[in-house]
């Protein structure tokens, strides 16, 4: 019989992540407390755990995909939690996308119990969770890596260790103000673009075949063209990508001029109420500013 691995959070990303894994053979005892989120389940492909203590009793390995911190504080250590069933040579993968010093912390607090805690973020998005291609990049012990690196492979096909606990979400903090760059000249540039007198579903398609492309400019201008925003995780809540790094930055006294000024339209369409909107929302802090909504075309 295989052994079961554990998994905790079976939403847009998580669910496509654990269906890849059954899809590639692993055995799993999957927990969810939303009913529907566990309805991908039903056939019986995966074991549905009643609570939480059951995934600690039951798996050595455990994967968690879950919204932010505080859920994962919440899964370790509330009532019911994984804490209890903790044991030596156990090992839990974060994949959820919480600060460097928590999951440090928990890393820590685990290693003294002879267990072990990888921060394990992700990033690729939904289409790559169901495609079982995302990018894996993990902090923690390099022996817990080596054994659950077919495991993470299940579910990306870029996956890295990049050092010790707090390392993984470091490097998903840099990555995601990178294309967060992106995606704030992206909302810049086409509105400027179109003050000039230049049709912006012109200048989109020239971009994304010129030098000026990006993943960030790719993804988003065809939506905001469309008056799309509901596409892509909300600013209010990616927000804490800038927070991270911009607190490294003031404590390290390293500037980082770029993505200050990224920062600045960011938080101008958080000021006006566009956080549960996706990044292309920032778009619309410049087409007030020029007086041009691109959109209407």
């Amino acid at each position: 019989m295989k052994e079961e691995v554990g998994f905790v959070g079976l939403g847009a990303m998580g669910g496509r992540m654990a269906l890849n894994l059954l899809a590639k053979g692993f055995s799993l005892r999957v927990f969810d407390k939303r009913p529907e989120a566990l309805s991908q389940f039903a056939k019986g492909d995966a074991v549905v755990a009643d609570n939480l203590s059951e995934i600690g009793e039951n798996c050595n390995s455990i994967i968690l995909s879950l919204p932010d911190g505080d859920v994962v504080d919440r899964v370790i250590y509330g009532d019911d939690g994984l804490r209890p069933s903790l044991r030596s040579g156990q090992i839990v993968v974060d994949c959820s996308t919480i600060p460097p010093e928590h999951a440090a912390r928990i890393a820590d607090e685990f290693a003294k119990a002879g267990a072990s805690f990888l921060d394990a973020p992700v990033t690729g998005m939904e289409a790559r969770a169901e495609d079982g291609t995302l990018t894996v990049m993990v902090g923690g012990n390099e022996s817990a890596f080596e054994s659950v690196r077919p495991l993470l492979e299940g579910i990306g096909t870029v996956v890295v260790h990049m050092g010790p606990p707090g390392s993984g979400q470091i490097t998903k903090a840099t990555n995601n103000v990178l294309y967060n760059i992106s995606c704030a000249a992206m909302a810049e540039m086409l509105p400027f673009a179109a003050r000039l007198g230049l049709d912006p579903e012109k200048v989109r398609q020239v971009v994304s075949s010129g030098s000026g492309q990006s993943f960030g400019f790719d993804f988003f201008a065809k939506l905001v063209l469309a008056g799309e925003f509901g596409i892509g995780y909300p600013m209010g809540s990616a927000f804490k990508d800038f927070k991270t790094v911009m607190g490294k930055a003031s404590s390290l006294e390293v500037p980082l001029p770029v993505a200050a000024a990224a920062m600045q339209t960011y938080m101008m369409a958080l000021a006006q109420g566009l956080g549960e909107e996706s990044k292309g929302a920032m778009i619309k802090v410049w087409e007030r500013i020029t007086g041009t909504e691109i959109r209407s075309r």
